[in-house]
């Protein structure tokens, strides 16, 4: 069953469709669903970027295992342009062009080209979200592309979860590739860190 969820925004309120019951009701002295989302968007990028840097093997960032058909790195430049197109050139009017398919190819750039590239588009998502209106928000989206999130905040929230759950998916990759720093033969564990 699909729940409703109401955002409400000063006088205005939006209404999201999820599987998941939820409230999230901002009141007129709350911070505004403009600057939540943005906040929401930076943090989940300073994620990445944390990430992409707890790679102790810069190499493994590129890495494939088993049916896992997409590395860190991979999904790292898949964020970069998803963000860059859907916020940055059709918000933004920034004109950025994206190419897909370039995401899913390249290989081995460097984990410092990756995170100027985060940092660049955690700032161009900022300003742009962080600036628009009510208005902006509750106004349809203005790429159509036949997604069921018509509605410019709804295609916000449904970017904002699509990034958390490809977050998920590099820190799964990390900790399947990366093994663990090994304890001494005479260490069963520790008891604190050092």
């Amino acid at each position: 069953m699909v729940a409703e969820a109401i955002i409400c925004c000063k006088e205005k309120t939006f209404k999201l469709f999820t599987s998941v019951n939820f409230a999230f009701p901002f009141k007129e002295d709350d911070v505004m669903i403009n600057q939540f989302l943005a906040g929401q968007f930076e943090a989940a990028l300073l994620q990445l970027k944390y990430e992409i840097s707890s790679y102790t093997h810069k190499e493994n960032l590129w890495a494939l295992h088993n049916d896992i058909k997409n590395s860190a790195g991979t999904i790292a430049l898949h964020l970069i342009g998803n963000l860059n197109h859907f916020v940055g050139a059709t918000l933004g009017n920034t004109g950025y062009i994206r190419n897909r398919e370039v995401e899913f190819t390249e290989r081995n750039v460097p984990s410092s080209k990756l995170m100027k590239e985060i940092d660049e588009v955690t700032y161009r998502v900022k300003i742009i979200v962080g600036n628009l209106t009510d208005a902006d928000l509750s106004n349809e989206y203005p790429l159509k592309d036949g997604k069921p999130a018509t509605k410019t905040v709804e295609r916000l929230v449904h970017l904002l979860a699509h990034l958390n759950y490809h977050l998920g998916q590099i820190n799964y990759h990390r900790r399947l590739i990366e093994q663990p720093v090994s304890l001494p033969d005479d260490v069963d564990w520790l008891d604190k860190r050092i």
